[in-house]
């Protein structure tokens, strides 16, 4: 008798034991681990998605993709669940197998992709990633602080305009401004081409007062500077605060970009993240994503919740897109020099 309580004890704490086992990995398993930019994702989706899963998320921000990038590297794409970075740097981190390929069975809202959004050149198959935020980067000015008409990146070179501009803190972005004002692609690899592009930033120096990757409309609104080039979110906000701002269509042309959610290779808990690109996906909360990040919507169930007062607020749509020029990957060389030049404009703005 005492030897079957003994048995009986030993099996008891046996099931205790595994079920406490059992429940720290339950645990573990009930995280995500979101790593982006900082507020991309609006607290009411992140608060709405832990309340209905019942998931806890982890945020972590980044300021550039360059540094996203090199942390997925150093981790092989196993310290974080989803990702949010812009097309060009997801291209890379596809190059190098770093990104986990969606089960479409565990994300049934994939359907709900606008195919306007798909089948670009950084996930050519529709395996990888999920659209997040289209846009298309655009220069707006307030015409009560400039004294010459803006038209297109050429005129950011203006003398009146010294240390009066505003810029993003985005390395190809503001190569590929300086490029287009040279009749050149963003992605040239000429590197002749891109040295003479580099000696033109510099001469954009004397102008620049603002390098910001996130809040840049701020300062165009309280008049530190008069004119800035910005995502197509900041021009939203920008507009909204002060409907008087013109915004410039650069004659030159437009690029066109796409930030999108992935799932890196290793990631430690790819079953949520699938719930996440699900719950995203979902065409109320879709909505909800555009309406606070003011990009384009890349999900087509979401269009039917979105107030027309919001349609009209954007100053692109889906038909800006054929007339804007994706930024891509380019070669080590041209990588390196675009690098090299990158940090002797910023070391001259200090």
């Amino acid at each position: 008798m005492k030897k079957w309580k003994r048995s009986a004890a030993l099996l008891l704490s046996g099931i205790m034991a595994a079920g406490l086992l059992q429940g720290c990995g339950g645990k573990k398993s009930e995280e995500l681990n979101i790593y982006t930019w900082a507020e991309y994702v609006p607290q009411d989706v992140i608060d709405g998605f832990e309340e209905k899963t019942g998931i806890k998320v982890n945020y972590t921000n980044f300021e550039a993709n360059e540094e996203m990038l090199a942390k997925l590297e150093t981790s092989k794409g196993g310290d974080y669940d989803i990702i949010i970075a812009s097309d060009y740097i997801i291209k890379i981190a596809a190059d190098e197998g770093l990104i986990k390929e969606i089960d479409k069975e565990k994300v049934p809202n994939y359907q709900n992709i606008d195919p306007v959004f798909q089948n670009f050149f950084y996930d050519p198959d529709n395996k990888l990633t999920v659209p997040y935020g289209p846009g298309i980067p655009l220069i707006v000015y307030n015409p009560e602080m400039v004294s010459t008409e803006i038209t297109g990146y050429e005129s950011l070179w203006d003398p009146s305009l010294k240390d009066s501009v505003a810029l993003m803190d985005s390395e190809r972005v503001v190569m590929g401004m300086v490029l287009k004002t040279m009749g050149e692609s963003f992605n040239t690899e000429d590197l002749d081409v891109i040295k003479q592009a580099g000696s033109k930033l510099m001469e954009l120096a004397p102008n620049v007062r603002v390098l910001s990757q996130n809040q840049t409309q701020d300062f165009l609104l309280s008049g530190e500077v008069s004119a800035a080039y910005l995502f197509t979110s900041q021009v939203v906000l920008a507009l909204q605060q002060n409907p008087d701002l013109k915004v410039v269509y650069p004659k030159e042309g437009l690029g066109f970009g796409v930030d999108a959610a992935f799932i890196p290779a290793q990631a430690p808990n790819s079953d949520n993240a699938m719930k996440f690109l699900n719950y995203i996906l979902d065409g109320e909360v879709g909505a909800k994503v555009s309406q606070e990040t003011y990009y384009l919507c890349p999900n087509k169930a979401a269009y039917e919740f979105l107030p027309e007062e919001f349609k009209k607020s954007l100053v692109i749509s889906s038909d800006d897109i054929p007339n804007g020029e994706f930024i891509q990957d380019v070669n080590a060389d041209a990588t390196s020099l675009h690098e090299e030049l990158w940090t002797e404009f910023k070391a001259k703005l200090d």
